[in-house]
């Protein structure tokens, strides 16, 4: 398929890119599970290395060549001059090129824990920033699956992958359920509940001795960890601070922490 130059904002195949939300993408009709955007030739590649399908691609005349190398050339790559893509996506494409993807299924929750040793769960994080973080510490100190729960943001969304450089693509991960299913679908697992509390146990001390399999389980900053949540885990740890700092960026708390178990 030869690249498609743009010369009406209004063709319906760049509707992917005109100003979409992430809930609107992930409702689009006619797309089976939804779709997705992935910024940049680094997430793209990610994402086709992990089997993920694209619908289309939206390239800057410099990263034409780079969006046929990758996608081939049964995937549209649509190309304009900068400032018309600004106006149709509504901001500059400083990364080169932008992808829509479709949504693939998400694997169940045996099927990531099957051969798990190090798990993450992410309980009601709101903010796909700290979701994007999250992913990117986990996946380079060795997280074998994150689990989110209903409430959390989801890992697709554009902020999300965007802040993860594509590792959401890499990682295994899926929902979970309520706790109550949870705790059943994490048998085997010591559960570890990041809070504070005053029984908690310093991470250090917890690291030092801890299981072959653990799940570490991060709340909402603010909100923290819901009492279902406390009440699953088996231990609470906590990060001893200093200077009379009380805790951690969400993110930052999730990186320390799987090292701390890598």
């Amino acid at each position: 398929m030869p690249v498609i130059p743009i010369t009406d904002l209004d063709d319906p195949r760049l509707a992917d890119y005109s100003h979409q939300t992430d809930v609107a993408l992930k409702k689009a009709g006619g797309t089976g599970l939804g779709l997705y955007i992935a910024e940049s030739a680094l997430v793209l590649e990610r994402a086709l290395r992990a089997g993920h399908r694209p619908r289309s691609v939206l390239a800057l005349g410099g990263s034409v060549a780079e969006a046929v190398a990758l996608v081939g050339d049964d995937v549209p790559v649509f190309s304009g001059p900068p400032e018309l893509l600004e106006q149709l996506t509504g901001y500059l494409l400083h990364r080169g090129l932008i992808a829509s993807l479709y949504r693939p299924p998400l694997p169940r929750v045996d099927e990531l824990l099957k051969n798990a040793r190090r798990v993450v769960i992410l309980e009601n994080i709101a903010d796909p920033t700290n979701v994007g973080a999250i992913f990117r510490s986990v996946a380079g100190i060795g997280a074998d699956a994150v689990l989110v729960t209903q409430r959390c943001s989801d890992p697709f969304y554009r902020r999300a992958i965007r802040v993860s450089m594509g590792t959401v693509l890499q990682v295994p991960w899926t929902r979970i359920g309520p706790w109550g299913d949870a705790r059943t679908q994490l048998a085997g697992f010591h559960i570890a509940a990041l809070a504070l509390r005053d029984d908690a146990v310093p991470l250090r001390e917890f690291a030092a001795t801890a299981p072959e399999r653990v799940a570490l389980v991060l709340g909402a900053e603010g909100d923290g960890l819901t009492p279902d949540a406390l009440a699953a885990a088996d231990t609470v740890v906590t990060i001893t601070m200093a200077h009379g700092i009380d805790s951690l960026n969400v993110a930052a708390t999730a990186a320390v922490a799987m090292y701390a178990l890598a």
